[in-house]
């Protein structure tokens, strides 16, 4: 199973940490040009992960902040989890101790 989520950063990334965030995730990701969440005058980069690797969605999101962990300096303001299927492993309490660990 696919696991799909995405963290924001608390600022925008240049090409070396982007290089950097692939290279410290087993996840495909990709980058977007965002806002802050709670300042739309902050630019960041939100990453969209799509984990097929990791055995559950907790696993996956922990990665993740992992990855986000390889470049000084960087951290996840916010989280954001698409609905699962019905069927996923983890569902809803994956997604809510992942909401805390980023607390």
């Amino acid at each position: 199973m696919t696991h799909r989520f995405s963290l924001v950063l608390n600022r925008e990334v240049n090409d070396q940490e982007k290089v950097t965030l692939k290279e410290a995730s087993r996840a495909d990701i990709a980058f977007v040009d965002d806002t802050l969440p709670t300042n739309a005058d902050v630019p960041v980069t939100r990453i969209e992960f799509e984990d097929g690797v990791t055995a559950t969605l907790a696993e996956a999101i922990e990665a993740g902040f992992e990855a986000v962990k390889a470049v000084p300096d960087l951290s996840v303001p916010g989280l954001s989890v698409p609905a699962q299927p019905a069927a996923a492993e983890g569902g809803e309490e994956a997604v809510n101790e992942a909401a805390e660990a980023v607390s």
